[in-house]
């Protein structure tokens, strides 16, 4: 992963933009305010949280990523961005060595495999196998997912037999040690490999960006054990900074700013199917401190508990606000505030329960989710004998006191001083000094490097309560064409909001946003070959047909604002400067001219196109790359205009562009319809005609069905 995708990671464009930006509020999917660059009164300013990006439609009329909003801001160059910006995410900025680079391809390969591997299990489920059948049964019957969630989670099987996966991985150029790396085999004290997973119904796990990183796996036979199998720890897959779902669950998070955390990704699966998105389950039997600031602030600002009612779903709840408390207590820039509230469900039913047989009561349970300081109260003094000592007293306010301060704000604290101390028959007085003292021997304790070291050490394996996008990967026909590099990438119409929960759709990993590999397949061949740049352009003035507005708006030359990328931008940029001047090649002048920041991301986009696809399929297919590869070449490259196919790409980056600022300009007329500003609705309503003239006249020239 390069390291500006590192630092946007980490780092939320809207927490970043509203610091400097005091006026930036939300409004439906988006957030506006007043350009920060240049005065005045209607709002043009937008952030889409959605895309991490902004855009002025106003006297600016630029936008970009959360690099060159820092550029403009602060007037620092792209490097210098970069090592502001990495230094406060935590990331470091320095040139990668080739040991760095080799890791990294290491790990794309290994996801690679994770990919194929999910691919299998998924289309092994689907298949005739009489125990895969038996497999589709249980999961459409019993658990009552339907065709298209199974095909949305990619739920699959592993058939019986301990080398059937291994296998197929030997057969596409895997080995066994890439396998037991990647936590899918084990290997034994006498060095023989087996496979992990046998007969079990796999849930493939995700990291946030969509990535294939583990799986959970569930018995089917009942005499197996354990219930619950996962993949082990590894270079790739860490359980406790892992929520199962966020990848689909952002979205929803982010627009509702509530995340519900469940015990198992079969509740998560039923939440979605159901029309409840912004559902995620924990990797574990606790939340961890790398759970929750995955959510907050980026995307949540509150989080309820809904685990299981069961003493052991109790125990994870108690267990979890505790790391919440150390967490909190520990964030002295109070970036984390967040309200935790904690869901209860009558008849101590599970959420899994709820959602297949009543799905329409969640929404209420949620909506009727308690605070923390009641729940703790409640759990904690439930036990406790109406003629409690002293001591069992004072032990109850120990467990709850350290909760309250560090989770409820100071307007409630009183109230729940109030409450305890009428539950416990201590005087408020006594428990204010007793909290206060509590408070002052947390301060000198050395914090925990991991809050859960000191809770009893979950069950193995058998317990698992769980855009810069993912490289694509490519399957070659039976012609050796590897289809979404060369037959271009399929742009998504506009989505449209669901109007309630149950008409929520389910999205699809087959469907994944490719504006990045575009964007990276057209900067590279502006590298290999700058002259592409004339053509291009020559193109747009065609399309325009001396159109004025369209020449000098929409269909403009190629720029760096065509780019979503802040280091694809500034390359651009770098690149056009060394076009302007005449006195060395440009590939010359860049390579004496370019930051040094930059130089990676360059060679990686030089590199000759058999190794960029290699690269980019994770290193899958490696024993039969070379055949395919030739293959390809004799047959079907000859039948290939590398200029054309260059336009082609182009376009799309343009109309990526353009189809984001519809949207964000739609939503600003939206608003301004809603709140019957006259002027701004008129001066968006002319800022809309053109882009949407660009958008067909490019769709037409691509063959495309009109997508507006």
């Amino acid at each position: 992963m390069s390291v500006t995708q590192q630092i946007k990671d980490k780092l939320d464009i809207v927490q970043y933009i509203g610091e400097y930006v005091p006026g930036l509020k939300k409004a439906g999917r988006y957030y506006k305010a007043c350009c920060p660059f240049h005065g005045e009164k209607t709002p043009s300013f937008v952030v889409n949280p959605d895309t991490q990006s902004w855009r002025c439609f106003g006297a600016c009329a630029e936008g970009g990523d959360l690099f060159t909003f820092a550029q403009k801001m602060h007037g620092w160059t792209f490097s210098e961005a970069l090592r502001e910006l990495g230094q406060r995410a935590g990331v470091e900025v320095k040139k990668r060595t080739p040991q760095q680079q080799e890791q990294d391809e290491h790990l794309d390969k290994l996801r690679g495999l994770l990919t194929t591997v999910s691919e299998w299990y998924h289309e092994h489920l689907l298949s005739d196998d009489p125990h895969a059948q038996r497999a589709l049964f249980y999961t459409e019957k019993e658990r009552g997912f339907t065709r298209e969630t199974i095909k949305t989670f990619e739920i699959g099987y592993a058939p019986l037999g301990w080398n059937s996966m291994l296998d197929e991985l030997k057969k596409i150029g895997y080995s066994e040690d890439d396998a037991v790396e990647a936590g899918l085999a084990s290997r034994n004290d006498k060095g023989r490999v087996y496979g992990r997973f046998r007969n079990r119904l796999m849930i493939p796990i995700r990291d946030e960006r969509g990535r294939v990183i583990g799986f959970g796996a569930r018995v089917l036979d009942p005499k197996d054990t354990p219930k619950y199998l996962n993949s082990p720890q590894s270079t790739i897959f860490d359980k406790s900074s892992t929520l199962y779902g966020l990848d689909v669950a952002k979205r929803a998070i982010r627009d509702s700013e509530t995340a519900v955390i469940v015990e198992g990704y079969m509740d998560v699966i039923q939440a979605h199917q159901a029309g409840y998105p912004n559902v995620v389950a924990q990797m574990g039997t606790a939340m961890t401190e790398a759970q929750l600031k995955l959510l907050t602030p980026r995307y949540a600002s509150k989080i309820i508990m809904a685990l299981d009612a069961d003493e052991a779903g109790q125990n994870a709840t108690r267990r979890s606000l505790e790391v919440a408390r150390e967490t909190l207590q520990a964030d002295y820039m109070g970036k984390l505030q967040v309200d935790i509230r904690v869901l209860e469900i009558d008849d101590a039913k599970d959420p899994d329960e709820v959602l297949r047989q009543t799905p329409e009561k969640w929404a209420t349970y949620v909506e009727a989710a308690i605070p923390v300081a009641d729940f703790v109260i409640n759990i904690e003094t439930n036990d406790l004998p109406p003629n409690a000592s002293m001591t069992e007293r004072q032990a109850a306010a120990q467990r709850i006191l350290p909760i309250l301060a560090a989770s409820e704000n100071n307007l409630y604290k009183k109230d729940n001083l109030q409450k305890l101390a009428m539950r416990l028959h201590i005087s408020e007085s006594d428990l204010l000094a007793w909290a206060q003292e509590i408070q002052r021997i947390a301060a000198r304790k050395p914090r925990r490097s991991a809050p859960q070291d000191n809770m009893p050490p979950p069950p193995d394996d058998s317990y698992f309560g769980s855009m810069d996008e993912p490289p694509p990967n490519f399957d070659f026909d039976d012609e050796g064409l590897p289809p979404e590099y060369y037959e271009g990438t399929y742009i998504p119409p506009v989505e449209k909001q669901p109007t309630s929960p149950s008409t929520a759709q389910l999205p699809t990993f087959a469907t994944r946003n490719s504006s990045r590999a575009t964007e990276a397949y057209c900067l590279g061949m502006l590298l290999n070959k700058p002259t592409l740049l004339a053509q291009i352009n020559r193109k747009f003035r065609e399309l325009a047909q001396n159109n004025t507005k369209l020449l000098q708006g929409p269909l403009s030359e190629l720029n760096s604002e065509d780019f979503s990328q802040g280091d694809y931008r500034a390359l651009l940029s770098e690149l056009q400067s060394a076009m302007s001047q005449d006195d060395v090649d440009p590939m010359d002048y860049l390579r004496e001219e370019l930051d040094e920041m930059l130089v990676d991301e360059m060679t990686i986009l030089l590199l000759e196109e058999p190794q960029a696809i290699h690269r980019h399929m994770g290193m899958r297919h490696s024993a039969e790359f070379e055949d395919v590869w030739k293959n390809f070449e004799r047959r079907v490259r000859p039948s290939i205009d590398t200029q054309v196919d260059f336009i082609r790409r182009a376009l799309k980056v343009r109309h990526q562009r353009l189809e984001r600022e519809q949207q964000e300009i739609r939503f600003l007329l939206e608003d301004a319809q809603r709140t019957h500003d006259r002027e701004a609705e008129y001066l968006y309503c002319k800022q809309t005609e053109p882009g949407l003239r660009a958008l067909l006249l490019i769709q037409r020239e691509l063959g495309q069905r009109t997508l507006l």
